[in-house]
Formats: C-alpha cells, sequence, structure tokens
C-alpha cells in the first residue's frame, strides 16, 4: 500500500475524478417543477397550460391525424414481415422457387422488404408534411406564447 500513497485501501484519494465530479455538484438533482396544484399556488400556471391545450379540440386532431396512419402502417409493415417469416419456415418450396436466374421468391421478398422500409419512412414523413406539420406548428406557437417560451434556443 506504500507504493499508492497508502492509507486505507477503500479511503478516497483527493486526486479521485469521481470526487471533483461530487465537489462541483454535478450530481445533485435538478429541482423538480411544480406541477398541478403547486404550480398554480406559486403562479407558474404552465402546467394548466399543457393541460388546456392537450384537451383542445386542434390538439385531437394532430394526434388523431397520427394515429390514423402510424396504427395501420405499423400493423401493415409488421403483418408483411411476418408473412414472410411464416413463409420462409412454412413454404420453404415456394420460397425456393427460382423468379429470375439465380433470384428466387425469398430473395425477392427480402429486397422487398428493404424497399418497403424505405417507402414506409417517405410516406411518414410525407403525411406529416401535409397534414400535421403546419397545425402541430400552430399549436406549438400558441403554446410558446402563453407560457413566455418564444424564444428560439
Amino acid at each position: 500500500m506504500k507504493e499508492h500513497g497508502g492509507g486505507e485501501p477503500g479511503a478516497l484519494r483527493m486526486d479521485d475524478p469521481w470526487y471533483d465530479v461530487l465537489a462541483a455538484a454535478q450530481w445533485e438533482p435538478a429541482p423538480v417543477p411544480p406541477t398541478g396544484e403547486q404550480a398554480e399556488r406559486t403562479g407558474d400556471g404552465r402546467s394548466a397550460v399543457y393541460l388546456e391545450v392537450q384537451r383542445s379540440a386542434a390538439f385531437q386532431e394532430v394526434r388523431g391525424r397520427y394515429r390514423g396512419f402510424a396504427f395501420p402502417a405499423t400493423a401493415g409493415f409488421l403483418l408483411w414481415y411476418l408473412l414472410y417469416v411464416v413463409l420462409a419456415m412454412t413454404a420453404p418450396g415456394l420460397m425456393a422457387r427460382r423468379v429470375a436466374g439465380e433470384l428466387n421468391v425469398a430473395m425477392t421478398a427480402g429486397l422487398a422488404q428493404f424497399a418497403t422500409t424505405f417507402l414506409l419512412a417517405w410516406a411518414y414523413a410525407r403525411h406529416a408534411r401535409l397534414r400535421r406539420d403546419r397545425a402541430a406548428l400552430d399549436l406549438r406557437w400558441s403554446l410558446a406564447t402563453r407560457t413566455g417560451q418564444e424564444r428560439v434556443r
């Protein structure tokens, strides 16, 4: 132990980097913002504004548009993927059938899975741009102005 500064084996040395972090108070938890009744008592009405926006018809419409696309698209893609897996396990003869040259049904379906992923990403971005972004930005701006957070970070 004399080679390593002596002292107790588990003792915290002053040159320990973890001690520096603790001394700098970087690991102290951030204060929790008030919620519900506490926010109203302290004058911070942000939580009430957030709840009001969440219950608004505009927010429900944006959320409905999102769910109207995301849930069916996810279900469709999962069914397509599971069909590929089930066919690969239960119908090896079908999957081994040649389509062109050395290209078989399994390879074609696998490449179609890859293409479907990009098609779905494109469709999601297009749907968001055309049907949700404007309404979501309007909601965001109204919320920012009501809570005093207009500054762009």
